[in-house]
């Protein structure tokens, strides 16, 4: 039987997809390189047996690449994992794309709270402004003034997503300049103006706001950060015990990047206005998943990026109250009202705006199609692996993430290990925040949350997003317990 042209691209991890064509369905497993029964099948689909080795006769690769006689090749976990041709004398480029296209393992994309792809909408939204529309923002010209409209524009649609004015939205270039912004940028402010050089943050938060904390002692300013609960998550009575006369600052976020728990962000923000006390938080993970509305949170100052929400990398923005006391911290030039100099990035903001006219518009059953996905694989998980421990909170936490360990005392593993074959078996993972994911060193956030080294580093987070779908949930379970049951006989 022969394939239409093109058909190869079909076995590659056996994903499903749309086609004109009858494509084959393979009908039986065998022990033995042996040939291959095939049968027509509906229009785009073909399916592999869980494992074995299997050989496709010369009529199954006719087309396009003369010479084959046959094609030997090892399945495991529905993937191609393995690759022969016994073949006549020919041309070996002949056979090039043949292999490079089996080669080609499924691939599912499981690491959406460390980037997202970038919406083809968006995408197309931000191309005019590499090109046509392509002036300065900052000048008083034809072209300039072109970009200043979509930037302006740009800026009012970023804050009403979070319930802000656009006069207290400043673009920047990420969620790590937004955060070191606030925290550098009130904390010098307050210390100048107020005399007040003490700010609070926890355990859990991200190295972009823990860092600079630890950076303000060389400034003068106190940190003091506090522990979380088993959960990661800091509770507003710490929070008031720890307030002192000179604290100008509290920086806790809305949502944990790697497990997912939702901080009591309100009632912490009401504890900072009784005492006067500037409250950030750090909302990147949280939105276009939870909703975020700076007046509902009482928050003064937050941190957003775009490239968590299908967005372009290299994009963020900070929400500053009007009033809040903010010096900025770096300098050159009046762009962002003198609060953030440098030539504006306009093509960026675009596709910021845009990023979020598409979240928004289905935030709620985006969310709760993300949150079945989740709730499933966590299912799954906890049915098949003993050993496996959740981490976050239960029910309060971000409806994409899941992030699970294996108990140390129970089935000791190596994290990296974990990672580096679920890579190998086509799934994108992670073990914490991406922005130490090159590191070997376990999760600073689990060992806030009382797990020891060894499980710490035996974790594996889950973040699912737009593209995911329980096709994917089940593969990654499937790949998931062919890696644990290999590590565990070795």
């Amino acid at each position: 039987m022969s394939f239409g042209k093109g058909w190869w691209k079909y076995i590659a991890g056996g994903k499903h997809r749309e086609s004109s064509k009858p494509e084959a369905r393979i009908s039986k497993q065998v022990r033995n390189p042996k040939v291959l029964k095939l049968k027509n099948t509906q229009p785009g689909v073909l399916d592999f047996p869980d494992s074995g080795l299997f050989r496709l006769p010369a009529n199954g690769v006719q087309e396009g690449q003369a010479g084959i006689s046959s094609l030997e090749f090892r399945v495991s976990s529905r993937i191609v994992v393995s690759l022969s041709a016994v073949h006549r004398s020919c041309n070996p480029l002949a056979i090039a794309p043949l292999f490079s296209y089996l080669l080609l393992m499924r691939r599912v994309y499981l690491d959406h709270a460390a980037t997202s792809p970038l919406d083809p909408q968006v995408f197309e939204a931000m191309q005019p402004f590499f090109s046509g529309t392509y002036g300065n923002a900052s000048s008083v010209h034809w072209f300039g003034r072109q970009a200043r409209q979509a930037l302006e524009d740009a800026r009012e649609r970023v804050a009403q997503s979070i319930g802000a004015q656009p006069g207290e939205m400043f673009f920047t270039s990420g969620g790590t300049e937004s955060n070191n912004m606030a925290i550098k940028g009130v904390a010098i402010a307050s210390k100048d103006r107020n005399k007040k050089n003490h700010v609070i943050t926890s355990q859990a938060e991200h190295h972009a706001v823990l860092e600079p904390c630890e950076h303000l002692a060389g400034e003068g300013v106190d940190a003091t950060v506090l522990p979380v609960d088993s959960y990661g998550v800091v509770d507003e009575g710490q929070v008031r015990d720890t307030l002192r006369p000179g604290t100008g600052l509290i920086s806790i976020m809305v949502a944990n990047n790697e497990v997912g728990s939702i901080s009591p962000i309100r009632e912490i923000a009401a504890v900072a206005r009784e005492r006067g006390v500037v409250m950030h938080s750090d909302a990147v993970q949280a939105l276009g998943k939870i909703p975020v509305n700076v007046d509902a949170l009482g928050v003064d100052l937050m941190t957003l990026s775009a490239h968590k929400i299908n967005g372009p990398k290299g994009i963020g923005a900070l929400y500053v109250r009007r009033g809040t006391p903010l010096d900025p911290i770096i300098f050159g030039g009046g762009q962002e009202r003198g609060k953030r100099p440098g030539t504006e990035n306009v093509p960026l903001a675009v596709g910021f705006a845009r990023a979020v006219d598409l979240t928004m518009a289905q935030v709620e059953q985006e969310s709760q199609r993300l949150r079945i996905l989740r709730d499933e694989l966590e299912r799954r998980i906890l049915e098949l692996f003993p050993a496996a421990i959740r981490n976050g909170h239960p029910d309060n936490r971000l409806p994409h993430i899941l992030n699970v360990s294996f108990d140390s005392t129970r089935q000791p593993f190596e994290g990296e290990t974990l990672l580096m074959n679920m890579d190998l078996n086509g799934i994108a993972l992670s073990s914490g925040s991406a922005c130490t994911s090159g590191s070997v060193q376990p999760s600073h956030v689990l060992l806030a949350m009382g797990r020891d080294e060894k499980t710490a580093k035996a974790t594996l987070r889950f973040s699912f997003g737009r593209g995911n779908t329980m096709e994917d949930v089940e593969y990654t379970i499937h790949a998931l317990q062919e890696v644990v049951e290999r590590m565990i006989s070795r």
